[in-house]
């Protein structure tokens, strides 16, 4: 096992930086890595972590995860600013609930189901200097900015939009003239946050997918618990400070998040390198056609994905657990506003949930290591739906609304902190990203098709947003279901000690 090299300043620097020289087939020979399997004790006393080809102390790792939760900060100010301001900048240009659930939910679903098998496939076969995420990360990152800017511009972009499609036509009445402005703002609007979906679907698959190759899997769940935490803090921030000024000063927010998240990612991707790689596996003969060459690698990507049996089910699972929070998520602001709630106050609720899932990142994190995410993440869940069960039925003042969003952010919270590890921990590190991105067009289609039925019912209702909370509590029952399902295909294939992730043949059977 080579050593860790030397920084110029003499400071160890991880193998994710410096590399190792470790064979590439060592990655298959020790594949899958095992609990304890990759922790060696050197002569010397000190511990040792090994991730494919990457080897890393102590110090070495703590610079690791230094890197990545920097780039991550970012991510998360990014993500923490766009979906609560959004809404508001959409409601104030005469947006209903059906184009906010299409535009906020399908559209991202959408390019996840066009997107994600794509680039999951040729990030997984991609050999290069720099890697096989990175390259792909760099791509994304300017495109995410450029799409915040856009957000930014919106409202000035539709009236220049406005004038330049109307400007001829004669002026219409008031509320006429109004929703032509309002149309014109939606329509950039959308179009900015297609853009910034298209760079967040394609870097949120990668950036797992990077974390999957050099964060050793010893420590996968303590490291999303610190994942979990610096979100947390970025949360606090913007709902303690931000949010209350969001609407007035979102041009400024925007483009501060935007230059952050730029600067933030891309110092990432300079400074932790990827380890080698084992050859890809050959290509399906195309017989120099491009098309028959797609076809043939599309064909090969579901079968590999969706016709083994426990791998159907974990993404049948994780699908269900991603939509259970979504729709107390799309529309907790305009619960909030139907309450007569200011959005500081709103804010204030978030800021003290954050708070005590801060408290709870870590210890989750290490019970998640220490249990397995499966586990901690199935009696998560049934908690969840407890606790959504009585929203749906008595959420319907501030103070009971108050109640059942604190405790849903918590066991939201809960649940990503404890389960951030788990598509890692299940799927083969070899197809991690075509596998996770299966899971994400899963996903995508239910977001698709249930995230559209939930605008029309609250359209329907007369917008009873009480009625989200019963709604992520039926999702969350179906998602116990599958859990257990797939809790028993794990016990089959190992359980908690001796799982071994099967890697999927030729024929689309278990290698």
């Amino acid at each position: 096992m080579s050593e860790p090299e030397l920084g110029q300043a003499g400071v160890e620097m991880p193998a994710a930086v410096a590399g190792s020289a470790a064979a590439p087939a060592a990655i298959e020979a020790a594949r899958p890595i095992l609990p304890g399997e990759s922790v060696e004790i050197a002569p010397d006393g000190t511990k040792r972590w090994r991730v494919g080809t990457l080897t890393y102390t102590t110090t070495a790792l703590v610079v690791l995860f230094g890197w990545l939760l920097w780039g991550d900060f970012g991510w998360s100010m990014k993500e923490r600013l766009v979906w609560p301001v959004l809404p508001m900048l959409l409601k104030r240009f005469g947006a209903n609930d059906k184009f906010t659930s299409g535009l906020m939910v399908a559209i991202p679903a959408a390019i996840g189901i066009l997107l994600g098998p794509v680039i999951s496939y040729r990030s997984d076969r991609h050999r290069g200097r720099w890697g096989r995420r990175i390259p792909y990360l760099m791509i994304t990152t300017p495109i995410a900015v450029i799409g915040m800017l856009g957000l930014a511009a919106g409202p000035r972009g539709g009236a220049w939009l406005h004038d330049l499609v109307f400007g001829h036509v004669a002026t219409a009445s008031g509320a006429a003239e109004d929703a032509r402005v309002g149309l014109s703002v939606l329509l950039v609007l959308a179009t900015c946050w297609t853009l910034f979906e298209f760079a967040t679907v394609a870097a949120n698959l990668l950036f797992s997918g990077l974390i999957n190759d050099v964060v050793p899997v010893q420590v996968l769940g303590q490291f999303y618990g610190f994942f979990r935490a610096l979100s947390l803090i970025a949360g606090m921030i913007f709902n303690r400070w931000l949010i209350g000024k969001a609407e007035q000063h979102y041009v400024l927010l925007f483009i501060s998040i935007a230059l952050l998240y730029g600067v933030g990612f891309t110092m990432m991707c300079l400074k932790v390198k990827e380890g080698e790689y084992p050859p890809p596996p050959p290509a399906p003969p195309s017989g120099g056609k491009p098309l028959r060459a797609f076809w043939k690698a599309s064909v090969t990507y579901l079968r590999e994905c969706f016709l083994l049996p426990h791998y159907l089910w974990v993404c049948i699972f994780v699908t269900l657990a991603q939509f259970a929070f979504i729709p107390v998520n799309t529309f907790t602001i305009y619960f909030a506003k139907s309450l007569n709630l200011s959005m500081q106050t709103y804010g204030n609720y978030i800021f003290w949930s954050y708070g005590i899932s801060l408290i709870l990142a870590w210890p989750l994190g290490y019970l998640a290591d220490w249990f397995h995410p499966l586990r901690v993440g199935i009696v998560t869940m049934a908690l969840y739906a407890a606790v959504t069960l009585w929203g749906g039925l008595y959420a319907d003042t501030p103070r009971t609304f108050a109640i059942a969003l604190i405790l849903h952010v918590v066991l939201s919270g809960c649940f990503f902190t404890t389960t951030g590890s788990l598509q890692l921990r299940l799927f083969p590190k070899s197809h991690f990203a075509q596998f996770a991105s299966a899971a994400g067009v899963l996903t995508a289609v239910c977001n698709v098709s249930l995230g559209m039925i939930v605008g029309w019912i609250l359209d329907a209702s007369g917008h009873v947003y009480r009625y989200t909370f019963a709604l992520s509590c039926a999702v969350a029952v179906i998602t116990l279901v599958s859990g257990a399902i797939v809790y028993r295909g794990f016990r089959a294939l190992g359980g908690p000690n001796h799982y071994v992730a099967p890697l999927p043949s030729e024929s689309g059977g278990i290698a």
